[in-house]
């Protein structure tokens, strides 16, 4: 296992065969904490078990992140504007669990972003990975759909123990992933999980009620959900509609 040093004097380690990563706490505000390794389910697992995730261009080796701070939806807090909850309430729209991991994670990779002709990070390594991790139960989708039975967004993400740890969004139409997003919010809420990582901080998953965290607090949170058992496996019995709030 090598390393190197990042322009803060940092340490970046390259991650060998096994699966042993960095302590995060110790880990740059940028959070950038390791390099190379690959995208086996057990390394992925471990990852996410640690508030660690992969994001890389396809040029790049891997890289592996922990950044502070960190931004956490918890399933009571998502707030609804005056307008989302009028179209909710006059809208039948419907979401679905686990209906169409393929086509969600094929969209999320198309959506622009910052001027890119698509998510650039979301390879075809990534899509084999994840959609390995979907077959074992660890990954899951969320679409949203309208009364005609047509998608208008979703996301997709992992979950382990009390969290869901979300990866990537896209809409095809108005509001799309924000419905799959308010759909996954009350259902997790049910079921009685913890929070869903929203990773970085936006302005947009702030204002329905994201919340930045310091990465120590993120941390001891998510090892506390970690000892809850969770739900592995498929989770498409879920479904969800607008009951009203």
């Amino acid at each position: 296992m090598g390393s190197m040093f990042d322009e803060d004097n940092y340490i970046i380690t390259q991650i060998g065969m096994d699966h042993i990563f960095p302590n995060p706490r110790f880990a740059s505000d940028e959070g950038l904490l390791a390099y190379g390794g690959d995208l086996s389910p057990n390394r992925l697992l471990k990852a996410y078990s640690k508030g660690i995730f992969p994001w890389y261009n396809a040029d790049d080796p891997i890289l592996w992140w922990s950044p502070n701070p960190r931004l956490v939806l918890y399933p009571d807090s998502f707030k609804l504007s005056q307008s989302f909850r009028r179209r909710l309430r006059n809208n039948a729209f419907r979401v679905h669990f686990d209906r169409d991991f393929p086509s969600v994670i094929a969209h999320c990779s198309q959506m622009s972003r910052k001027g890119q002709s698509g998510n650039t990070w979301i390879t075809p390594q990534i899509i084999e990975a994840y959609t390995t991790l979907y077959e074992m139960g660890f990954a899951h989708s969320v679409e949203a759909y309208d009364e005609e039975d047509r998608l208008l967004g979703g996301l997709y993400g992992i979950s382990m123990g009390g969290g869901f740890f979300g990866e990537s969004m896209f809409s095809l139409a108005k509001d799309g992933s924000k419905i799959a997003l308010k759909g996954l919010s009350d259902v997790l809420l049910r079921e009685g999980f913890d929070f869903i990582d929203c990773q970085l901080p936006t302005e947009h998953l702030q204002s329905i009620g994201a919340q930045v965290l310091h990465r120590t607090i993120f941390l001891d949170e998510l090892h506390a959900t970690l000892q809850k058992g969770g739900k592995i496996g498929s989770w498409n019995d879920w479904s969800w509609e607008y009951g009203g709030d």
